[in-house]
């Protein structure tokens, strides 16, 4: 069986703190939703801690948000991950993000172990592309990707993995097992676009996009739900599961 072979304490600088597990569901409506899948050359064995196991192809995943209503009011997210399997669920583990409201991002940092920058992000969706543009508070450019010629799908068809976050927390250094409902209202599939990536900017230079795979833009009800599980990163999660408890 192949495991990650990155050494978890590479992972622990910068990583989000988590004080508790107490965070209730958090219901976000009306998002539009774009996610794009692309392969990276050289595999991603070794940006996996041992918890976690490698797809092969290695694959990067990108994820965009555009949340109308929020407690914090609108608010724009996007994160890249890395493609992987926790035992046997595939999972995408959380390299970083980039949040438009310091709020939301304070919030979803706490209570879900998000790791989030501020940032702009632009989200244009017309009736023949979709675009999205990513970029620093200084105005440099981070990720630009996108569809276009997007065809309907079954609302069911456009698969959403839960996260995996490292984050410092009360049980210590864990992944922290992040689930989120996407319950799909609108579903289109795209070719792929993907003209901007600045990989080291996202905190892992070691990702190089080669092959696109898929891209999805959907519209959809998302629930982050509460927190049950957490993985200690240096062994597999058949013996490194945890359940936490809240409060």
């Amino acid at each position: 069986m192949i495991v990650g072979s990155a050494e978890p304490e590479a992972l622990r600088p910068g990583a989000p703190v988590m004080h508790d597990f107490g965070s209730e569901p958090l219901s976000l409506a009306g998002a539009s939703v774009l996610q794009l899948l692309c392969e990276v050359s050289g595999g991603t064995q070794a940006l996996l801690p041992p918890a976690l196991h490698p797809t092969l192809p290695g694959v990067v995943a990108w994820q965009v948000y555009d949340f109308p209503t929020s407690p914090w009011g609108p608010f724009r997210m996007a994160q890249t991950r890395i493609q992987c399997r926790s035992g046997t669920r595939p999972r995408g583990l959380l390299v970083s993000g980039v949040v438009t409201s310091a709020a939301a991002g304070e919030a979803l940092t706490a209570r879900w172990g998000f790791r989030l920058a501020p940032g702009e992000i632009d989200f244009l969706r017309g009736y023949d592309r979709v675009h999205a543009s990513v970029r620093s508070p200084e105005g440099d450019a981070l990720l630009a990707v996108g569809l276009q010629d997007p065809v309907m799908l079954p609302p069911g068809a456009v698969q959403f993995v839960s996260g995996v976050h490292p984050a410092d927390t009360p049980s210590g250094f864990r992944l922290v097992q992040v689930d989120a409902l996407h319950e799909v209202h609108r579903a289109e599939r795209g070719d792929p676009v993907i003209d901007y990536f600045d990989a080291g900017a996202w905190g892992e230079d070691r990702m190089v996009p080669t092959y696109p795979i898929s891209a999805s833009i959907c519209t959809a009800d998302v629930t982050l739900r509460r927190l049950r599980f957490v993985c200690r990163p240096g062994e597999m999660s058949f013996t490194g599961t945890e359940t936490v408890a809240a409060g």
